[in-house]
């Protein structure tokens, strides 16, 4: 399927000038274009819950040369513009008609030529292009948003996706809950949010996962930090570091640090989702009253006030995106393996972020979600006296843990779930231990007894296992 628009002068177009104004001053504006989403109704968190963001509509807006008009035409919505690393393309989600739902698309900034490249009956929202011709997405399923990678063909640009497409299309995340992407890093890692504790919690917070799905960690451990209204839009900096808000404040993920660094702000309430400039400057959106609408605005750091871009009296103005080159992320070569189980090694259960537990489990204990929703232990395994156990768990399925005593007690257990990929040999240092935390370098005992997990994965195949458990 291939769809075909331009954009062109409307009528549409000029109203909207009526009302916006781009760079007041325009020595403000970045040398490079921008795209924004401009939406009578924003709720950045609503993906989350499994409500709409845009109840009201939305449309993508590319600001040039000191003037703004839709980026699109022929479509009843459009939102969610992430630029390619060459800044030749442009990936977004649209709906042709009000009733249809939320698809990806590709739009080519030569020729605004527009293709479909996700085909479903459900909504797919905030794409963001991976290397090596992926990108990745939101697909809307039965258990809530869930994080989708697809491919580019190789003999076409990009070819439309659908359930036929096989190994083109992989679903990454496996929770009861919603998972929507924020950015990809430049190590090739996914940032995304998702409610605390990870499947069940209210809460916005970021985490990683792998563009295989594997790896899935929270991005730091100190959660509750950013009080109830949590932390959602994270962008990368060049720097590395990671911005993002909590509403009513901005923050950063800094790599020397395990907890979040505060960012002294003007004050204002902050949608996310920033882009930098060359300059260093900050492309943010921002309402400085409760019930206003969000404006575009640029800041630097360590200036006492923001500078409006861009505002309009009737709609927000959100999701910022630079037209403008930027590096390719890393490529992460998965080593995963077509098993229906994965492998779990924990070099000392007894240590955590919270307090390391003064004695050492008997057992932990592993339990998973059905498909009905309902918790199923799936059984138990031993603890050694320096705190190590290896298991083999179900693959692609939510799971946690608790550690026991020796009358069946629990010690600690965890509150959310999180997923282990099919063939996925996962290690942890502890029980939540954070990144500041690194294993002693020793060999676990668990490993010096018997190289063979226990099976906890109700599918376990022993196929190439030796030794004995």
């Amino acid at each position: 399927m291939r769809i075909v628009n331009k954009v062109t002068a409307v009528a549409a177009a000029a109203a909207l000038m009526l009302v916006c104004g781009f760079a007041s001053d325009p020595a403000q504006a970045p040398g490079a274009d921008i795209i924004v989403t401009s939406a009578p109704v924003y709720d950045p968190v609503a993906a989350l819950r499994g409500e709409e963001r845009f109840p009201q509509g939305a449309q993508l807006l590319l600001l040039h040369a000191g003037n703004s008009e839709p980026l699109v035409t022929g479509f009843a919505a459009t939102a969610d513009a992430n630029i390619s690393f060459d800044a030749k393309t442009v990936l977004f989600s649209g709906k042709q008609a009000a009733s249809d739902p939320w698809q990806i698309w590709e739009l080519a900034l030569a020729d605004h030529s527009v293709r479909r490249v996700s085909a479903s009956t459900s909504d797919a929202i905030r794409p963001f292009y991976l290397p090596f011709g992926r990108f990745v997405y939101a697909q809307r399923t039965a258990q809530g948003f869930q994080l989708v990678v697809a491919a580019k063909g190789t003999a076409t640009a990009l070819a439309p996706i659908d359930a036929n497409a096989g190994a083109t299309v992989l679903q990454i995340s496996y929770l009861p809950a919603s998972v929507i992407p924020e950015d990809v890093l430049l190590d090739g890692r996914i940032l995304f949010e998702a409610n605390f504790p990870l499947g069940l919690g209210a809460t916005p917070d970021l985490f990683l996962v792998y563009s295989d799905g594997s790896g899935v960690e929270s991005y730091r451990c100190d959660h509750g930090t950013g009080g109830p209204a949590g932390r959602w839009g994270g962008r990368q900096l060049a720097s590395g570091d990671v911005v993002f808000t909590h509403g009513a404040s901005l923050a950063r993920f800094t790599s020397p640090l395990a907890n979040e660094n505060p960012i002294t702000a003007p004050n204002a309430e902050y949608a996310g989702a920033i882009a930098e400039t060359s300059s260093g400057a900050w492309l943010l959106s921002a309402r400085t009253a409760p019930g206003a609408h969000y404006e575009l605005n640029i800041w630097k750091p360590g200036e006492n006030a923001l500078r409006s871009l861009l505002a309009d009296q009737r709609a927000d103005i959100v999701e910022p995106a630079l037209v403008a080159p930027r590096a390719r992320p890393k490529r992460h070569p998965s080593g995963l393996h077509d098993w229906n189980y994965a492998n779990v090694l924990a070099l000392d259960a007894r240590q955590s972020r919270r307090s390391d537990l003064a004695v050492t489990p008997k057992t932990v204990q592993l339990e998973a979600l059905d498909t009905a929703g309902k918790t199923v232990v799936m059984g138990r395994a031993r603890v050694e006296a320096d705190g190590s156990f290896f298991v083999s768990v179900p693959a692609d399925k939510p799971i946690h843990f608790a550690l026991l005593d020796e009358n069946g007690g629990v010690l600690r257990q965890e509150h959310g779930w999180f997923w282990v990929r099919r063939g996925e040999q996962r290690i942890c240092v502890g029980c939540h231990t954070g990144p500041e935390h690194s294993a002693a370098n020793r060999a676990p005992a668990v490993l010096l007894r018997s190289t063979v997990p226990t099976n906890l994965s109700a599918v376990f195949v022993a196929d190439n296992a030796q030794g004995d458990n």
